[in-house]
């Protein structure tokens, strides 16, 4: 019997974020060597391994509805243990070939870089892994990054500091997806000073306190260009 079949979290991720069969099992090899990696390198809060399905996969599958269908260009910065990243590279390894699409996950630990790796290989999943500091990869992959259709980012940093990290991967028509917990609202107002940018602010749907915030064309104001 499929585990979808006996799981209500993997069912329920099936029926809310319309995750096919076939993605269901490479989310499985997934869980799998997360949980054989996590034993030497941490790489999610280890009480959180339980809850797989609803604190990491579902939790990061809600911003595929967020994104165009257009999109094939996605960014995701600090992916530690691939979450949101490596999940959406998961969710579009169905797409047709011709179809495409990839997803840059941009990780400055190696021993992170090997586990989003070794995941990539087993799975099939269309992204790559980028081992650096999110401000120099770009820099030294200028082509690569040429139109990039998203950015996300989960607990990385304070959206200040996330914002001056990641300005340069933005051009007109790429979104920013933030996901950001309970002190959201301190750190928008922190921001209000120092960045102008069109933003809205989406509801999490497995977080009552948690909110994703969508940027767009962030430019810092002329005050803070010296």
């Amino acid at each position: 019997m499929r585990e979808a079949d006996t799981n209500p979290d993997v069912e329920n991720l099936v029926q809310a974020f319309n995750v096919s069969r076939e993605t269901i099992d490479r989310l499985k090899v997934y869980q799998s060597l997360l949980g054989k990696w996590q034993n030497s390198i941490n790489l999610v809060g280890p009480a959180t391994l339980r809850r797989f399905w609803t604190r990491h996969v579902a939790d990061s599958a809600q911003l595929a509805s967020l994104v165009s269908p257009l999109a094939r260009n996605w960014v995701d910065l600090g992916s530690g243990g691939g979450f949101p990243g490596l999940v959406i590279a998961l969710m579009w390894a169905g797409r047709p070939a011709l179809d495409g699409g990839v997803v840059h996950l941009i990780e400055s630990d190696g021993r992170k870089c090997a586990f989003l790796k070794t995941v990539i290989r087993e799975t099939g999943a269309p992204a790559m892994v980028h081992e650096g500091r999110i401000e120099e990869v770009r820099q030294q992959n200028p082509e690569t990054f040429a139109g990039v259709d998203v950015v996300s980012a989960r607990a990385l940093a304070p959206l200040d500091k996330l914002l001056f990290m990641s300005a340069s991967y933005f051009d007109i028509h790429t979104i920013g997806l933030f996901m950001k917990g309970r002190g959201w609202q301190d750190e928008l107002t922190a921001c209000r000073d120092s960045w102008n940018m069109g933003l809205e602010v989406v509801p999490s749907k497995t977080d009552q306190e948690a909110k994703i915030l969508v940027c767009r064309q962030p430019e810092p104001r002329q005050s803070d260009l010296g």
